[in-house]
This record gives C-alpha cells, structure tokens and sequence, in this order.
C-alpha cells in the first residue's frame, strides 16, 4: 500500500518514542503494531473528526496531533485546537494550502517568488498569461503532489492547459482557482526546515530532478548533509516561513533557482513526501517525524546531526501509459549490495501505468530505489547503477487506459 511505503517509517519513528492514537479513515492494517488505540473516522469530515478526538481524548491524556499529509493539515489544527493542544492557527495552514494566499504574503513580506494570478476561465487564463509573459505555469490554487500543474509555452497551448489544470483545481478544498504563474527557469530545490517558537533552522537540503515536459513529475532526490547551498537558501525559506504566520513545526519549502538566486515555489507545512524525510535520516541523522510529534506536544525537537553523508531516491517510471507485465531486481546485486537501503514496488503484473496527462504520479509509478554514499556525487552514481539492475516489462495499454 502506498500509505505504507511512503509514510511507514514516520509511523515507526514516532511509535518509538510515544503512544500513537489514529484517526484513520478506515480500519488500521499495517499500522496496528505501532498503535495504543484508533478510531474510524474520515479526518476530511469536521463534525466526525471531532468526535474521534472527543473519543480518544476520554480514553487517553493527548498531548499532541500531528499529521504528515498534506489534506489534513487544516483539519488537524482545528482539531488540536478544540482539544486544546498545542497547533499552529487554521488560518496559518489555510495560507499554507492556498497557493494564492501564499503569493500575496510572499509579495508582502518581500520574499522573492513568481508573478501570479488567480482565474476563473479560460479566458482570464489567456489575459494573465498575455500579462506574466510566456512561459507560464497553469496549477490549482490547492492541490498537491504537482497534480494539475502545466506549463504553457505559447497561447495555442493555453485552452488545453487551462482545462488540465481546472479538473485538478475543482477537487480543492481550500479553493478551487487556477493560477497563472510565471515560468521559474532553473534548477529545483527544497529546504526541509524546522521551526521552534518562531525560529527556523533549515536542517538539508533536497536537490530535485523533475521531468515529463510541459509536466512537473519528481523523478529523483538527493540529500547531502554537506551540501554548499544550504547557506544560500535558508535565509529565503526561512523569510518565507515568516511570511506564512508559520511559528512551529516541519516545513518543506519549495524553490527554483534563477540565474543562481532562489525563488519561490511554496510552503507545504508538513513533512515532504517521496521519502525525502528518510533521505535526510539517513544523511544527517536528523529525524523529522519526530522532530514534527515533539514540536506538536510542546517539547523542543533535537536537530543535532549524527551523520555526515548522502542518500538520494530513484522513482521509476514506464516510458509511456501501458500495463505492467512483469519488475524485478536482479536478485545478487540486491543481496551484495550494502549501499542499496531498499527497493520497493508499487505496482504489480496486470495493474495500468497512466502517465500525464490522462494520470498522475498515483496512476503511473512503478515503485522507487534508495541508496547511500560519502558523497552525493557518489550517490548519484550509485542510484544511476540500481536502476540499470531493475528490469521492467510492459505492454500496450488498452485505448480506453489512455484515454
């Protein structure tokens, strides 16, 4: 299950530390063995959260919530409140969930992030975009995971990216706008940070390989505890945390770096996902899930490091929409290979792989690889040599698959 292979070790962690109590939307599976107790309730549903937290409260002394997805985080600060535990405002993570509500402060509080519009129609699109300048990047006001997002080189493509953007924006809860964004040309990057009563300390740095043209699928991380550009980029992200309202808590800054100088892409409040967070474990010794629970129960996190190397993600993909027939890794290489932390698969035989447009980053992965080494150089080397050892087979999808 995908929960599991992306979020299992946050679990784990903090079940090492503290009792867990779960509101889960469904009856726990995996996550049994790291659980005191639960309750059954859609976490998305107010009156129904609030009643799970009633209920776990009456049984168990609460002394913190924390979620690590990126749905929840209003809903969770809402809940902490009315349990009266430590949170961060629901205004705040409301800001943090609206990317237009994000710009404004950026612009604000003069931290250096794109132009921005938010629309209502396809022809608003055209005139924010004739504005900003071409390139632009069309994306839901309040989405995640780069679902929706788009980027338009010229007005012939704009009607079409404005309706692949918009059937992502209508699942927003938070708001359902499209935004036209100008075009950050650069590499990309992400600051895992901290913050404490106020103050942020960006703890690594995440250098990112995004692909899939005009899309924006993650296709690979690093993390290097010793990576030079950390000094350039924590100032910003820590102005942008400032920007947000945001006093406590994990954050993942996203930024693009322009002629050398980051800027802007947005705040997500909470862990990153695609195992950044274990990327950083394993480069630094820092350990973000419970760094998160600590900050939740009021209790200052440790951030000192123990570790000084690189760990970098390989998330694999097919090269076009078809059906999985068969993925494995060669059997010796895994079993002597100490550097090859793990393999995991998503997918199996006979399951459809959709790619952009017509899917998503849930629709098309296969699975992902990880891997350590002194140095990111090195790891980027050693990632590159675990996926030459994969093997994946497909074939053709059906038409109406890819449709």
């Amino acid at each position: 299950m995908e929960a599991e292979a992306y979020r299992g070790y946050c679990l784990e962690s903090v079940a090492a530390a503290y009792d867990v109590v779960l509101i889960s939307g469904a009856e726990p599976t995996w996550e049994r063995p790291f659980l005191t107790d639960y309750e059954v309730a859609d976490p998305a549903d107010p009156h129904a959260q609030a009643a799970a937290g009633r209920a776990l409260a009456e049984r168990h002394r609460l002394a913190g919530v924390v979620t690590w997805t990126e749905w929840y985080l209003v809903p969770v600060a809402r809940l902490a409140r009315q349990l009266g535990l430590p949170t961060a405002a629901p205004e705040v993570m409301q800001g943090c969930r609206n990317k237009a509500t994000a710009r404004a402060l950026f612009a604000r509080h003069g931290v250096p992030s794109a132009a921005s519009q938010g629309v209502r129609t396809a022809a608003e699109a055209a005139n924010a975009a004739d504005r900003i300048g071409y390139p632009v990047v069309l994306k839901p006001a309040a989405h995640a995971a780069s679902v929706g997002v788009i980027r338009v080189d010229g007005p012939a493509e704009l009607a079409d990216a404005y309706t692949f953007a918009v059937q992502a924006a209508d699942h927003g809860v938070e708001s359902t706008q499209v935004l036209v964004e100008e075009y950050l040309d650069g590499p990309e990057v992400s600051v895992e940070c901290v913050t404490y009563q106020g103050e942020t300390t960006a703890v690594a740095i995440t250098r990112k390989t995004v692909g899939m043209e005009p899309y924006f699928e993650e296709l690979a991380h690093s993390v290097d505890a010793g990576d030079p550009l950390l000094a350039t980029v924590a100032p910003v992200a820590a102005a942008a945390i400032r920007a947000l309202g945001i006093r406590d808590g994990v954050s993942h800054v996203e930024m693009r770096l322009v002629d050398g100088r980051p800027r802007l892409i947005e705040v997500n409040a909470r862990i990153a996902g695609d195992m950044i967070g274990h990327l950083v474990h394993l480069a630094t010794g820092i350990d973000l899930p419970r760094t998160a629970t600590d900050i939740a129960c009021g209790r200052a996190p440790d951030l000192t490091p123990t570790r000084h190397q690189a760990a970098a993600i390989r998330l694999i993909y097919p090269a076009t929409s078809s059906t999985l027939t068969a993925r494995r890794l060669d059997e010796p290489f895994a079993a002597n290979t100490p550097w090859l932390e793990r393999v995991h698969f998503l997918r199996h035989p006979g399951d459809q792989l959709v790619l952009p447009p017509a899917g998503d980053m849930f629709t098309s992965r296969i699975g992902f690889l990880i891997v350590t080494a002194p140095t990111a150089e090195l790891a980027q080397e050693r990632s590159e040599e675990a996926y030459r050892q994969l093997t994946v087979e497909v074939a053709p999808a059906a038409p109406e698959s890819a449709a």
